[in-house]
């Protein structure tokens, strides 16, 4: 027996065709299975594909896209305000975000987009552990006892929003480029009271004016869509292989938890544009050439715009060390692993002091030199 997403509106459910318990996604199998008997089911693979819509469109439509295929409850935490969403008979106790008890049901769910395509889960709970573990031993500046110990901390998977976003690109630019040139100079200088002099090879640089222009195409520019996560170690996390996205199911998320996107497909755009912007001004600086480029200015138009609502799996964990909270997250995909860590202030005091003892040698030889 296969499992398939029934193609209603009505709430679908997952029980064990064995037992009756609970089934859920199972991220190592790859299928469901029950939370009771151990029962697994294969997936039926959906039939939607990733589709590029127009971002030119006035207003964010949901385009009958609010179905989830299971009925869902909002939630949202009382102490950092993230909303997600969970199926309808679950409690929660924690937030999923930041761990806090005060998580209260929200009455509305009407509107709340469903992504089109999602990465379902391929690392599993313990191996996400695993990896925090490898990861945490190589970091530097730690105490020992953080690196070496066992850390205690609860993970939840979460299917984070995200927006991808398309564009075509246009630029004319227009620069100054300099480029280094040298010449053989005679100076002097007093050594032991006597003028002697000397020559030196002397830099300097001869500007030229340049313009032109550069066409650029953008692919899934990939913007988090949560406004619950710290921004820095969300973009540590980027390395999906969104080549292997699938057709959104509501088994998928059996045993998990989505969150609902809090950035706006607009702002989504802003974001994605800037780190457009700012690789196209790389790649133009590169085309420029030269020793150096001063007053760079780019105009750029963007055409062929489009963009797709997208989940990606991943794991969070809020743990404490010391008494102190830190957070760390796991890429439910390829287990890469981005977080915050405690910090030894004895090691980086030592690591200064080394730098500032090979330091301070090597300026005084430079100062005797010259």
């Amino acid at each position: 027996m296969t499992m398939e997403a029934v193609p209603t509106k009505s709430p679908v459910t997952f029980p064990c065709p064995g037992c009756g318990g609970p089934m859920h996604f199972d991220s190592e199998a790859q299928a469901m299975k029950c939370q009771f008997c151990g029962r697994e089911e294969t997936i039926i693979a959906s039939s939607e594909e990733a589709v590029e819509h127009d971002l030119e469109m006035d207003e964010e439509t949901n385009r009958g896209r609010t179905d989830w295929g299971m009925k869902q409850q909002a939630v949202k935490c009382q102490n950092c305000g993230g909303e997600s969403l969970i199926p309808a008979l679950q409690t929660a106790t924690i937030c999923a975000f930041c761990g806090s008890p005060k998580v209260l049901v929200q009455e509305d769910t009407a509107g709340t987009i469903r992504p089109e395509t999602m990465i379902p889960f391929q690392i599993s709970r313990d191996e996400a552990v695993s990896s925090f573990r490898a990861w945490k031993r190589k970091r530097w500046f730690v105490p020992n006892a953080f690196k070496k110990g066992t850390i205690d901390s609860a993970l939840t998977g979460i299917y984070i929003p995200y927006w991808t976003y398309d564009s075509d690109t246009y630029s004319n630019y227009s620069a100054e480029r300099g480029n280094y040139h040298y010449r053989t100079e005679t100076r002097t200088r007093v050594v032991n009271g006597k003028t002697e002099t000397y020559t030196e090879r002397v830099r300097y640089t001869v500007w030229h004016h340049v313009s032109g222009d550069y066409g650029r195409s953008f692919d899934d520019v990939l913007i988090p869509a949560s406004g619950q996560y710290d921004g820095e170690l969300l973009q540590k996390l980027g390395n999906f292989r969104l080549e292997k996205l699938t057709g959104y199911l509501p088994e998928y998320l059996s045993g998990f938890i989505a969150e609902r996107y809090s950035v706006s497909r607009g702002e989504g755009w802003n974001r994605a544009r800037n780190q457009m912007s700012n690789t196209l001004e790389h790649e133009i600086r590169h085309q420029i050439g030269g020793d150096e480029i001063r007053g760079l200015r780019v105009g750029t138009k963007y055409y062929n715009r489009t963009y797709k609502h997208v989940l990606l799996p991943v794991w969070n964990a809020n743990y404490s060390f010391k008494n102190k909270p830190y957070r760390y997250m796991v890429n439910g995909q390829t287990g890469l692993v981005s977080g915050h860590v405690p910090r030894s202030v004895i090691k980086i005091t030592l690591f200064t002091l080394l730098c500032i003892a090979i330091a301070v040698p090597v300026i005084w030889w430079l100062l005797q030199n010259n």
